[in-house]
Protein backbone atom coordinates (compact mmCIF):
# COMPACT_ATOMS: atom_id res chain seq x y z
CA UNK A 1 0.00 0.00 0.00
CA UNK A 2 1.64 3.30 -1.36
CA UNK A 3 0.48 6.23 0.91
CA UNK A 4 0.24 9.55 -0.37
CA UNK A 5 0.63 12.91 1.47
CA UNK A 6 -0.08 15.09 -2.15
CA UNK A 7 -3.35 13.15 -2.06
CA UNK A 8 -4.58 14.93 1.38
CA UNK A 9 -7.23 17.57 0.56
CA UNK A 10 -7.87 20.81 3.04
CA UNK A 11 -10.85 22.99 2.22
CA UNK A 12 -9.14 26.27 2.52
CA UNK A 13 -11.14 28.33 0.83
CA UNK A 14 -14.56 28.43 -1.66
CA UNK A 15 -17.69 30.42 -1.45
CA UNK A 16 -21.51 28.96 -1.73
CA UNK A 17 -23.62 30.49 -4.27
CA UNK A 18 -27.27 30.47 -5.30
CA UNK A 19 -29.33 31.15 -8.53
CA UNK A 20 -33.16 30.21 -9.65
CA UNK A 21 -33.80 26.62 -10.37
CA UNK A 22 -32.64 26.01 -14.18
CA UNK A 23 -30.02 28.08 -14.26
CA UNK A 24 -27.38 26.29 -16.19
CA UNK A 25 -24.84 24.39 -14.42
CA UNK A 26 -21.03 24.23 -13.83
CA UNK A 27 -19.50 21.31 -16.25
CA UNK A 28 -16.79 21.46 -15.02
CA UNK A 29 -14.31 22.18 -11.70
CA UNK A 30 -13.28 25.62 -13.05
CA UNK A 31 -15.68 26.60 -15.57
CA UNK A 32 -17.50 29.99 -15.42
CA UNK A 33 -20.36 30.38 -13.48
CA UNK A 34 -23.96 31.58 -15.07
CA UNK A 35 -24.05 34.91 -14.32
CA UNK A 36 -27.21 34.19 -12.39
CA UNK A 37 -25.19 32.93 -9.97
CA UNK A 38 -24.54 34.90 -7.44
CA UNK A 39 -22.18 34.36 -4.22
CA UNK A 40 -23.31 34.25 -0.41
CA UNK A 41 -19.53 35.80 0.53
CA UNK A 42 -18.12 34.59 3.58
CA UNK A 43 -18.83 31.59 5.37
CA UNK A 44 -17.79 31.00 9.26
CA UNK A 45 -14.43 29.53 10.20
CA UNK A 46 -16.57 26.03 11.03
CA UNK A 47 -16.32 25.55 7.33
CA UNK A 48 -19.17 23.94 5.15
CA UNK A 49 -20.33 20.36 6.39
CA UNK A 50 -21.55 17.95 3.65
CA UNK A 51 -23.65 15.34 5.26
CA UNK A 52 -25.70 12.28 4.73
CA UNK A 53 -28.66 10.94 6.71
CA UNK A 54 -29.87 7.41 5.81
CA UNK A 55 -32.74 6.01 7.38
CA UNK A 56 -32.39 2.07 7.24
CA UNK A 57 -34.73 -0.76 8.64
CA UNK A 58 -33.41 -4.03 9.46
CA UNK A 59 -35.27 -7.06 8.14
CA UNK A 60 -34.92 -9.86 11.07
CA UNK A 61 -34.78 -13.41 10.29
CA UNK A 62 -37.63 -15.11 12.69
CA UNK A 63 -35.52 -18.49 12.57
CA UNK A 64 -32.51 -16.89 14.15
CA UNK A 65 -33.21 -13.33 15.18
CA UNK A 66 -30.24 -12.16 12.71
CA UNK A 67 -30.47 -9.12 10.07
CA UNK A 68 -30.93 -10.55 6.59
CA UNK A 69 -31.50 -7.38 4.71
CA UNK A 70 -31.31 -4.05 5.42
CA UNK A 71 -33.51 -1.65 3.09
CA UNK A 72 -33.09 1.99 2.75
CA UNK A 73 -36.02 3.91 3.23
CA UNK A 74 -35.12 7.27 3.46
CA UNK A 75 -32.33 9.39 2.19
CA UNK A 76 -30.66 12.87 2.59
CA UNK A 77 -28.62 14.99 1.49
CA UNK A 78 -27.44 18.34 3.06
CA UNK A 79 -24.91 20.95 3.33
CA UNK A 80 -24.57 23.67 6.52
CA UNK A 81 -22.76 26.32 7.22
CA UNK A 82 -22.98 29.54 8.94
CA UNK A 83 -22.50 32.47 6.26
CA UNK A 84 -21.24 35.56 8.06
CA UNK A 85 -21.67 38.02 5.40
CA UNK A 86 -24.41 40.16 6.11
CA UNK A 87 -25.79 41.19 2.41
CA UNK A 88 -29.27 41.15 0.55
CA UNK A 89 -28.09 37.99 -0.77
CA UNK A 90 -27.78 36.09 2.51
CA UNK A 91 -30.96 38.07 4.35
CA UNK A 92 -32.95 36.41 1.65
CA UNK A 93 -31.70 33.12 1.17
CA UNK A 94 -32.06 33.40 5.34
CA UNK A 95 -35.55 34.90 5.53
CA UNK A 96 -37.06 32.22 3.04
CA UNK A 97 -39.53 34.19 0.74
CA UNK A 98 -38.55 37.80 2.11
CA UNK A 99 -37.02 40.76 -0.42
CA UNK A 100 -34.73 43.63 0.84
CA UNK A 101 -36.10 46.79 -0.72
CA UNK A 102 -34.76 50.66 -0.10
CA UNK A 103 -36.42 52.92 1.51
CA UNK A 104 -34.50 55.80 1.08
CA UNK A 105 -30.49 56.84 0.57
CA UNK A 106 -28.86 54.50 1.73
CA UNK A 107 -31.06 52.86 3.72
CA UNK A 108 -32.97 49.73 3.36
CA UNK A 109 -35.39 47.20 5.20
CA UNK A 110 -36.38 43.32 4.85
CA UNK A 111 -39.68 42.66 5.88
CA UNK A 112 -39.31 38.83 7.12
CA UNK A 113 -42.23 36.84 6.11
CA UNK A 114 -43.38 33.22 7.34
CA UNK A 115 -41.20 31.20 5.30
CA UNK A 116 -41.91 30.19 1.74
CA UNK A 117 -41.18 27.59 -0.39
CA UNK A 118 -37.86 28.90 -1.90
CA UNK A 119 -36.12 26.19 -4.13
CA UNK A 120 -32.54 27.44 -5.34
CA UNK A 121 -29.59 25.99 -7.71
CA UNK A 122 -26.48 26.23 -5.67
CA UNK A 123 -22.90 25.66 -6.26
CA UNK A 124 -20.20 25.54 -3.55
CA UNK A 125 -16.52 26.08 -4.46
CA UNK A 126 -14.10 24.41 -2.05
CA UNK A 127 -9.72 25.39 -3.17
CA UNK A 128 -7.30 24.17 -1.78
CA UNK A 129 -3.96 25.37 -3.75
CA UNK A 130 -4.62 24.94 -7.17
CA UNK A 131 -6.70 22.13 -7.12
CA UNK A 132 -10.76 23.07 -7.07
CA UNK A 133 -13.57 20.61 -6.20
CA UNK A 134 -17.03 22.27 -7.29
CA UNK A 135 -20.51 20.96 -6.22
CA UNK A 136 -23.58 21.72 -8.66
CA UNK A 137 -26.93 21.10 -7.03
CA UNK A 138 -29.71 21.73 -9.55
CA UNK A 139 -32.38 22.27 -6.88
CA UNK A 140 -32.07 22.34 -3.31
CA UNK A 141 -33.59 24.78 -0.54
CA UNK A 142 -32.80 26.22 3.06
CA UNK A 143 -34.48 23.72 5.19
CA UNK A 144 -32.92 24.50 8.54
CA UNK A 145 -31.99 28.30 10.10
CA UNK A 146 -30.44 28.02 13.04
CA UNK A 147 -30.35 31.20 15.47
CA UNK A 148 -28.70 34.38 14.47
CA UNK A 149 -26.54 35.72 17.43
CA UNK A 150 -25.40 39.26 18.03
CA UNK A 151 -22.65 39.38 20.47
CA UNK A 152 -19.84 41.47 20.98
CA UNK A 153 -16.81 40.53 19.25
CA UNK A 154 -18.59 37.86 16.86
CA UNK A 155 -19.69 38.17 13.41
CA UNK A 156 -23.01 38.03 12.72
CA UNK A 157 -23.84 34.84 11.30
CA UNK A 158 -26.69 33.25 9.29
CA UNK A 159 -26.44 29.02 10.10
CA UNK A 160 -28.27 27.44 7.05
CA UNK A 161 -29.19 23.78 5.92
CA UNK A 162 -29.45 22.68 2.50
CA UNK A 163 -31.01 20.05 1.48
CA UNK A 164 -30.40 18.63 -1.91
CA UNK A 165 -33.63 17.60 -4.32
CA UNK A 166 -32.97 14.43 -6.75
CA UNK A 167 -33.14 15.25 -10.31
CA UNK A 168 -35.23 12.73 -12.82
CA UNK A 169 -31.90 10.52 -12.61
CA UNK A 170 -31.90 10.34 -8.66
CA UNK A 171 -29.00 12.70 -8.40
CA UNK A 172 -29.00 15.16 -5.80
CA UNK A 173 -25.62 16.64 -6.59
CA UNK A 174 -22.34 16.73 -9.02
CA UNK A 175 -19.29 17.26 -7.62
CA UNK A 176 -16.02 17.83 -10.20
CA UNK A 177 -12.72 18.23 -9.32
CA UNK A 178 -9.10 18.73 -11.37
CA UNK A 179 -7.83 16.49 -8.89
CA UNK A 180 -5.58 13.76 -10.61
CA UNK A 181 -5.58 11.97 -7.66
CA UNK A 182 -9.12 11.34 -8.58
CA UNK A 183 -8.38 8.69 -11.18
CA UNK A 184 -6.48 6.91 -8.86
CA UNK A 185 -7.48 3.54 -6.66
Amino acid sequence: MALNAAAVRIGITGELYAGPVGTAAPTTSVSALNAAFVGMGYVSEDGVTETYDDTVEDIVAWQNATVVRSNTTESKATLSMTLIETKGAVLKLYHKGSTVTAVGAGEWKIDVKAPTPDERAFVLDVIDGTKHLRFSIPRGEVQERGEIVYANGEPVGYEVTIVCYPDANNVVLTKFSDDANWGYS
